[in-house]
This record gives structure tokens, C-alpha cells and sequence, in this order.
């Protein structure tokens, strides 16, 4: 059957909105599921957190789901993905922040990867970030992101050198979110920040080729 919906359903009327309260509720609704030697651990957390959306989304979002999958490698682009009722597929990337952490930049995906999943026009690339804080030995969850990654601010994002580039979240406790932004202009603003970028890689390179040139030189004297 042919996708007649141009934009996601989800993602471009307010029902992502809804879908962020009830996994907050969901998630404030569980009890015993950290130890008092994981509670204090952003990685246990993160990882319990993850574990109990993949179980749960499918019910958590009820019949918006057709198709559900969150059986992925450790280094895949997901932590979970669905279909919707329109044919829409979207990869979901989970990322958990504790909120008296003063700093973190989390990875988000390669600017290549994401190039190619963007391609197709019904694909969607979405994070899913739950912020937390600790109180004495259980975790209260006080706000819930979820939201394409073209929804997500430049000014809230930088890119990593790391293979192709690596788009990360500049500052976890600071995320602009631009509802209904387009992923047309997003992606162009990706094409110009990574036109700057690659000239700076290059240089770069360059001086550490000079450097190590320098460093051969050094070791071709020594006797």
C-alpha cells in the first residue's frame, strides 16, 4: 500500500507530547528495580531505564505500534524501533542524564548512517531522553524528550570527530527542541556545519603529519 501521509503522524500533531507523559508516569510508577549500589551509577541507571522502555513501549503506545522490534547490537543505530499505522518507521535511540551532573555530551549517530537512513522519507531517526534525579534510593524521572532528531536545535548540538562525524548533544542539561521543524532545512544546516568541519579535520591532520615528521627526524639521528 502507498504512503499517502507525508509527515509523521506522530511527530507532526501533538501526539509525541502525549506519548512523553505517559512514559514519565510509566517510569515514576516503578519501584525496586535499582539497588542501592546501582542507584548512584548514571551507567546502571541508563541501562535499567533502557531495559524497562523496550519492555513496556509496545504497551505504552497501545495501538499506535504495528510492527515493534527491540532486539538490536550494542552499537546499532536503536534501542528499540516501530512501524506506525501509516508505514512510518522510526528508530528509537534512548538516552538517560542525571540532572545534578554538571556536564555530558552524549552521541547521538554518524552523519553518514544518518544520511542514509534520511533517504527515505518515512524513516525517522528519534531520541528518546529521560532526565532523572536521585531521591535517597529511587529515581524520580522529571521530564521526558522524545522527538525526531531534526526537532532538535543546532544550538543544542555539535559534531564529534569521530570516523565520519559523530552528532552529539553539546550540553545534556541543555536541549532546544523546535516542534514541527523541517527536516529539509535540518539537513541542509547539517551540510553547512560538516562543509566548516571537515576543512578544520583537515588541518588538523595536517599538523600532526608535521609533527610526527618532526618526531621521525628525531629518531633517525639518535645513534
Amino acid at each position: 500500500m502507498i504512503n499517502t501521509v507525508k509527515k509523521s503522524p506522530i511527530f507532526y500533531t501533538g501526539e509525541y507530547k502525549k506519548i512523553e507523559k505517559k512514559i514519565k508516569v510509566f517510569l515514576n510508577g516503578q519501584t525496586d528495580f535499582l539497588s542501592t549500589r546501582t542507584i548512584n551509577s548514571p551507567r546502571a541507571v541508563g541501562d535499567a531505564i533502557e531495559g524497562i522502555i523496550a519492555e513496556n513501549f509496545q504497551v505504552i503506545l497501545g495501538d499506535v505500534i504495528k510492527e515493534y522490534s527491540s532486539s538490536f547490537a550494542r552499537r546499532a543505530m536503536a534501542d528499540l524501533a516501530f512501524t506506525d499505522k501509516n508505514g512510518f518507521y522510526y528508530v528509537v535511540d534512548v538516552k538517560t542524564h542525571r540532572l545534578d551532573t554538571k556536564f555530558n555530551m552524549p552521541n547521538l549517530t554518524s552523519v553518514e548512517r544518518l544520511s542514509r537512513f534520511y533517504e527515505e522519507d518515512t524513516n525517522y531517526f528519534s531520541l528518546l531522553k529521560v532526565n532523572y534525579r536521585v531521591k535517597e534510593t529511587r529515581i524520580v524521572i522529571k521530564h521526558v524528550t522524545f522527538a525526531p532528531i531534526e526537532f532538535f536545535g543546532w544550538n543544542c548540538l555539535t559534531i564529534g570527530a569521530l570516523g565520519w562525524g559523530q552528532i552529539q548533544i553539546a550540553n545534556a542539561n541543555i536541549v532546544n527542541i523546535i516542534p514541527k521543524n523541517s527536516r529539509k532545512k535540518w539537513m541542509l544546516e547539517l551540510c553547512d556545519i560538516l562543509l566548516e568541519f571537515y576543512p578544520k579535520e583537515i588541518g588538523k591532520i595536517n599538523g600532526r603529519i608535521s609533527y610526527f615528521r618532526k618526531i621521525r627526524k628525531y629518531w633517525e639521528r639518535r645513534s
